[in-house]
């Protein structure tokens, strides 16, 4: 897809950047932020002017409709640096895609393709210095939409706000990940807004999975929300399992998010040979694969994580122990998937997009 520019913005820049003073060996994720930031306001329905500011607080109004019906959603991207200190995005189409339909969900404006995919451009061109080389250093990249509107009757906003934020980072997670299967707590429910990156799904599950983390698990893999019996998603991460040789994950739903590492994942692994199977795993049956060593690996996927194998699970309070396998299937698709990322091998699907 072309990144040509299509639209005027108003840029302020930092007198002096602050990168010389980030230790980039030691980042904690999503803490630290490059000097600019980019943001668009939509009031009565009309896009006014893009801007790239400094990157600073702003003030908001104490009746701001985002503080009081929840009216925000985001996305997650990554920008890569290769060998030859090029930029690239990986599939920037799928994120700008899923955003609006969040955006139409969650009853907001949809933000034209041109203020979207130029201000991205723009803004990660301007601080490509913040992206490092080298496998495991990425620009976190965070797209968001909250409310700005005034007043607390309770009804969609009238006034928006889109930004881009971003954030040089490394490895998400560190570490084993063991989870517990979901019984009680829903991520989503049908009609809901599970298919959508709203900030409340996310929020909605940090209860449970603090219940969790006090039991010494690290993630829950949600099930659906009627009967409890079907696998979903592992997380903040779409899930797969794989049993002897075939992975398993769950379609996707008003429940779970269609996420563009679990798309690409699939599409991976069949160019790979690897044997795919789209449609749900009952908890019923991976207890069962468990016990007769037919369950092989169980790994998450994101856009932070890229791949995270899980090394046990819980459920009623019994924890099954994966079996160790040194050339994982997971190892080998999250391998492939980010040298194709560095652009360390050819993107035969046209995944990779130049800044």
């Amino acid at each position: 897809m072309s990144l040509k520019k299509t639209i005027e913005i108003d840029i302020v820049k930092v007198p002096s950047s602050k990168i010389e003073s980030i230790d980039f060996e030691n980042l904690a994720f999503g803490n630290v932020f490059t000097d600019h930031m980019f943001y668009c306001d939509c009031i009565d329905d009309v896009w006014q002017k893009p801007q790239i500011v400094p990157y600073e607080p702003f003030l908001l109004d104490p009746s701001a409709k985002v503080f009081h019906y929840g009216q925000a959603i985001f996305e997650g991207m990554k920008a890569y640096k290769d060998e030859n200190d090029a930029v690239w995005l990986f599939r920037p189409d799928q994120n700008f895609e899923r955003f609006n339909h969040s955006a139409k969900r969650m009853a907001m404006p949809e933000v034209p393709e041109a203020i979207f995919m130029e201000g991205l451009k723009v803004i990660v061109d301007m601080e490509r210095n913040w992206v490092k080389k080298g496998i495991g250093n990425t620009l976190y990249i965070r797209p968001f939409m909250i409310a700005t509107g005034t007043g607390v009757i309770a009804a969609p906003s009238n006034q928006y706000r889109f930004m881009i934020i971003l954030s040089p980072a490394k490895s998400y997670y560190s570490g084993e990940v063991k989870v517990i299967i979901a019984d009680h707590y829903s991520r989503a429910a049908n009609g809901g807004i599970g298919a959508a990156k709203a900030a409340g799904n996310y929020s909605a599950q940090f209860y449970p999975t603090k219940l969790a983390n006090e039991k010494g698990y690290q993630q829950i893999i949600w099930t659906d929300d009627a009967s409890h019996t079907k696998l979903e998603e592992a997380g903040t991460m779409n899930v797969f399992f794989r049993i002897n040789d075939t992975l398993y994950t769950a379609p996707t739903s008003e429940r779970i998010l269609d996420g563009v590492t679990r798309k690409s994942i699939i599409d991976l692994a069949k160019k790979e040979g690897f044997k795919v199977a789209v449609q749900s795993v009952l908890v019923s049956e991976l207890v069962a694969a468990s016990k007769n060593g037919s369950l092989k690996e169980i790994f998450g996927t994101g856009t932070a994580a890229v791949v995270n194998p899980i090394v046990g699970f819980s459920f009623e309070d019994i924890y099954y122990e994966l079996p160790t396998i040194e050339n994982s299937v997971a190892l080998q698709l999250k391998e492939k998937l980010t040298k194709i990322q560095y652009k360390l091998e050819e993107d035969t699907f046209e995944w990779t997009v130049k800044v």
